[in-house]
């Protein structure tokens, strides 16, 4: 029978995704529909499914969108071609690219004028490693994803070599992968500190947290959310059953049978809503089960909206 169920302090939201979300709600207010945004604002199903019912069209390329429109570039980032090309079609750039991935264009920025071998750590193919990759040097250009990555890596160890990651892996998704640069590269420089995304990190810590205390944990986000996907997978390694869903109709009440303590967190561009209505299910199912969340850490965080 299940006990308790706890949230994960961390969840939901994180400030680069809540600005992107209210970007584009301010623009649709001003420049009513249609409203164009270049690729998914944010990587979960129902707040694109949200923006598309009143009037949003998400697409992949700037030549869908009529001249002298006005367009939005999503929370991931975008390469700088694209800014050209949108200058050149006369069309009105509203930049919602999260202020922590604009710190990471701006170190790839810099490390390609002072002409330094570059390593960009991420998933290929994910739109915040795309626009990224505008930033720097094609021929200091280095894409790592797993350590065979690594191996194959040929830099000129007489010359400057560094490393950025994509800000949707958490320091435990690169730490290995950076120990082994360090291993192969001892003079590799990296970016400070203060450029990696606390949001990434805070959930995968308070996932952690959850997983010592839950034999089931349900991650609520989308099949295309890194952060997501990472969250269960975290607690996988952990030895605690775990499963992701998009939405309330996924979950399916049998993954509780014989369970006491459900552990239930989010994706950082997970609607509070989601959340919410998962839990709501679950307590109709079993009401005798007791909830419990701490307070989370990223209360009051918010990033300055762009001109809209």
């Amino acid at each position: 029978m299940l006990k308790k169920i706890t949230l994960a302090s961390t969840q939901g939201f994180c400030a680069g995704v809540a600005s992107a979300i209210e970007v584009v709600e301010k623009a649709l207010d001003k420049y009513g529909s249609p409203l164009y945004v270049r690729h998914e604002i944010v990587h979960n199903t129902s707040v694109i499914d949200d923006f598309e019912e009143k009037g949003v069209i998400f697409i992949e390329e700037l030549n869908e969108v009529p001249e002298n429109q006005t367009v939005i570039f999503s929370a991931h980032g975008t390469a700088p071609g694209e800014y050209n090309k949108a200058k050149t079609r006369g069309l009105k750039v509203i930049d919602a690219t999260c202020p922590l991935v604009s710190k990471i264009h701006r170190e790839a920025v810099r490390f390609s004028e002072r002409q330094v071998q570059t390593v960009l750590i991420g998933h290929r193919g994910h739109q915040e490693l795309i626009g990224t990759s505008g930033y720097v040097d094609h021929s200091l250009l280095n894409i790592v994803e797993d350590e065979s990555d690594i191996d194959a890596l040929e830099l000129d160890p007489s010359k400057a070599i560094g490393y950025l990651t994509q800000t949707t892996l958490s320091v435990d998704d690169t730490q290995v992968l950076i120990s082994k640069l360090r291993e192969k590269y001892p003079s590799i420089i990296g970016p400070p500190k203060a450029d990696i995304c606390y949001a990434t990190q805070n959930r995968q810590n308070s996932v952690k947290d959850i997983s010592e205390i839950c034999d089931v944990i349900i991650v609520c986000g989308s099949p295309t959310s890194s952060n997501s996907n990472r969250l269960k997978e975290t607690a996988q390694q952990l030895g605690v059953e775990s499963y992701i869903i998009d939405t309330v109709d996924e979950l399916d009440l049998s993954w509780l049978d014989g369970k006491t303590s459900l552990g239930i967190t989010s994706g950082a561009s997970v609607p509070k809503y989601i959340v919410d209505e998962v839990l709501a299910r679950i307590k109709d199912a079993h009401p005798q089960a007791a909830v419990h969340q701490d307070e989370t850490i990223e209360k009051g965080i918010k990033f300055p909206l762009p001109s809209v």
